[in-house]
C-alpha cells in the first residue's frame, strides 16, 4: 500500500508539471522531475537490501542507499523556486509541496526498512543510532548539494573535491558557520519529522495490544 500510495503521488507531481508545460508553453520544471527520480532510488535500494542475504550485497546496498538518501530530504529545498509567475500561485505552491512530500516521504520509507533491518541484527540502540546518524548525514549532504553544488554521483566521479571541501569545514568550523547551522537545523526538523511518522507507523501496533 504504501507503494501504492507512493506512485501515486508521483504520478500527480508528474502530471502537474506537464499541464503547467501545456499551460505556458514553457517547460520550467525539468529540474525537479529529476530530483523526485533521485529520491527513488535509495527506496528501491532499501526493498533489495531488505531482502539481501549476502553479506556483500547488503554492505554495497547500504552504501549506495546512504549516497543517494540526501536526494529526498533535498527536495524539500526545491520550494525556493516558488515564484508568481504565469500561473496561480497557488499551483505552484501544489506542485512543489506535491514534490517535496512525496520525495521525503520515500526517503523515510527507506529509512524505515533500513532501521528495522538493522534492529533484526543488532538490537533497537543500535538500530536508532544507525537511524539518526543516517538522517545527520543526509542533512549535510543535502547542504552539499544546494550550496556547493555536488550530486550523489561525486563521490564516485569526484571524490577528492568532495573531501577537499569537507576538510575544510571540519578543520575552519568557525569560517563555515553556515554549513553548522543549516545541516543542525534541518536534521533536528528531519529526525523530528521521522520520530513522529515512526510513532504513527507504530500506533495501530500499539493500540491493538492495549
Amino acid at each position: 500500500m504504501p507503494m501504492l500510495m507512493l506512485g501515486s503521488t508521483s504520478l500527480l507531481s508528474v502530471a502537474m508539471v506537464a499541464v503547467r508545460w501545456q499551460w505556458t508553453g514553457r517547460f520550467q520544471f525539468g529540474f525537479i522531475l529529476w530530483n523526485l527520480l533521485l529520491a527513488w532510488i535509495p527506496l528501491c535500494c532499501a526493498l533489495v537490501a531488505s531482502r539481501a542475504r549476502g553479506r556483500m550485497a547488503l554492505v554495497a546496498l547500504t552504501a549506495t542507499w546512504l549516497i543517494f538518501l540526501p536526494n529526498a530530504p533535498y527536495v524539500l529545498t526545491d520550494l525556493m523556486h516558488f515564484r508568481v509567475r504565469d500561473v496561480p500561485y497557488w499551483y505552484d505552491l501544489l506542485m512543489l509541496v506535491s514534490f517535496a512530500w512525496t520525495g521525503t516521504i520515500a526517503g523515510y520509507l527507506s529509512l524505515y526498512l533500513m532501521h528495522q533491518r538493522v534492529t533484526d541484527r543488532m538490537g533497537s540502540a543500535a538500530g536508532w543510532v544507525f537511524a539518526i546518524v543516517a538522517l545527520g548525514l543526509s542533512s549535510f549532504g543535502v547542504y552539499l548539494g544546494r550550496f556547493l553544488r555536488f550530486n550523489s554521483w561525486d563521490v564516485v566521479m569526484n571524490p577528492d573535491e568532495i573531501a577537499r571541501d569537507v576538510l575544510s569545514r571540519l578543520l575552519n568550523p568557525l569560517d563555515h558557520g553556515r554549513t553548522y547551522v543549516f545541516t543542525l537545523l534541518l536534521g533536528l526538523f528531519l529526525i523530528g519529522a521521522y520520530l513522529t511518522l515512526y510513532a504513527f507507523a507504530r500506533l495501530p501496533r500499539e493500540t491493538h495490544l492495549k
